[in-house]
């Protein structure tokens, strides 16, 4: 299959996840709602099959180019800003120089000739090429980022599509669904956060039954997929896990909660706002390594029991720092809820789009 062809079925699959969620979906016995993506305009709406097929190419491009996930987040919020995720032409009067295509390059600037230019693969090609010339660009602010490639006259405007940019690489990595919430499906805020894994709460931070607790519990059978919170960039890959005499005991059996102690599997992701989210618990060793960039909604584990359990669940945590202690442990309902996330709700309720199904690490209880 050529890389157009891979391209156009996957603005498809990206066109049913923005048509199954038109207007408002209402969650099943949920107060709170999960709608399109709001443009930074304020208008509502989905977006459109051109528009989908054009971030799919971005993607796929990057994804052969061997572009790691933030890159092509970086290059999708570009496109979104300089053209709408639309391949345009010279547009006269209205054109502020010789700009053309989804990027809006110039080919007095040295981007290629305009027929180049105005091919899409070719465009986003042309601008992975210049990303990865610039030193540190993978830890950069997307704004500056991208600016260090445009050298636009506008150098703030690609910060508000970084939510979006989350969004839709995150469906065209992942297993994006459609229509309401129900069993198996996930919701993503528009800011690009989504809550890892479906199911409710059983377990708060720090209570008074347990102020040893770092983070939350997350009923789940073993096996469902864990999904990443967000973009973000594997830090720790850990089996964490040894008796109460300290003899080392294996993650992949089940703990328990008297004689065992630690994480068990366990996951910690650093995003681009310097927050670390942690994962535990997990049913094997997570099939991603550390140095690997992942996207919201891409699947990172499955929910187990291994470690200090006693039963399949997911033990979350956020924190707002690396390196993730307990000193910067703070209670991920908050945490989550500011970016617009209601861990509360099975699916984690919100304004934003429907994807599809699928602590410290010590003595501390998890």
């Amino acid at each position: 299959m050529t890389s157009r062809a891979i391209a156009t079925v996957g603005a498809v699959v990206l066109a049913v996840a923005f048509l199954c969620v038109a207007g408002v979906a209402t969650l099943t016995g949920a107060a709170s709602v999960c709608s399109v993506i709001t443009t930074p305009s304020g208008t509502t709406g989905r977006y459109d099959d051109e528009q989908l097929h054009h971030a799919q190419i971005i993607i796929t491009v990057g994804v052969q180019d061997g572009i790691p996930v933030r890159g092509q987040i970086i290059a999708v919020a570009t496109a979104l800003q300089e053209s709408g995720l639309r391949n345009l032409g010279h547009l006269g009067e209205n054109n502020d120089h010789d700009s053309l295509g989804l990027f809006q390059q110039r080919p007095s600037q040295g981007w290629g000739t305009p027929a180049q230019i105005m091919n899409p693969e070719y465009a986003a090609g042309a601008f992975y090429r210049k990303l990865v010339t610039i030193p540190g660009w993978q830890t950069m602010p997307l704004t500056v980022a991208a600016q260090a490639v445009q050298r636009s006259a506008y150098p703030d405007a690609y910060a508000k599509w970084e939510g979006d940019a989350n969004v839709l690489v995150g469906l065209a990595s992942g297993q994006p669904g459609g229509g309401t919430a129900g069993p198996g499906e996930q919701c993503i805020s528009v800011g690009g956060w989504m809550k890892p894994v479906q199911g409710p709460l059983v377990s708060g931070f720090r209570t008074t039954e347990r102020p040893g607790h770092d983070g939350v519990d997350i009923a789940a059978p073993k096996g469902t997929t864990i999904h990443a919170a967000a973009s973000g960039l594997v830090i720790r890959v850990v089996c964490n896990a040894h008796l109460i005499n300290g003899d080392p005991y294996s993650c992949d059996v089940d703990g328990d909660p008297v004689t065992v102690r630690g994480c068990g599997w366990y996951i910690e992701l650093l995003h681009p706002d310097s927050s670390v989210t942690r994962y535990c618990h997990m049913v094997r060793r997570p099939s991603i390594d550390v140095g690997q960039q992942v996207a919201v909604g891409q699947i990172i584990g499955q929910v187990g029991s291994s470690g200090h359990s006693s039963g399949p669940h997911l033990h979350l945590e956020t924190h707002t720092g690396q390196p993730a202690t307990e000193s910067n442990a703070v209670d991920p309902v908050g945490f989550f809820a500011v970016r617009g996330i209601d861990l509360s709700q099975p699916a984690g309720a919100v304004s934003g789009v429907y994807v599809g199904r699928g602590s410290r690490p010590s003595a501390r209880e998890q």
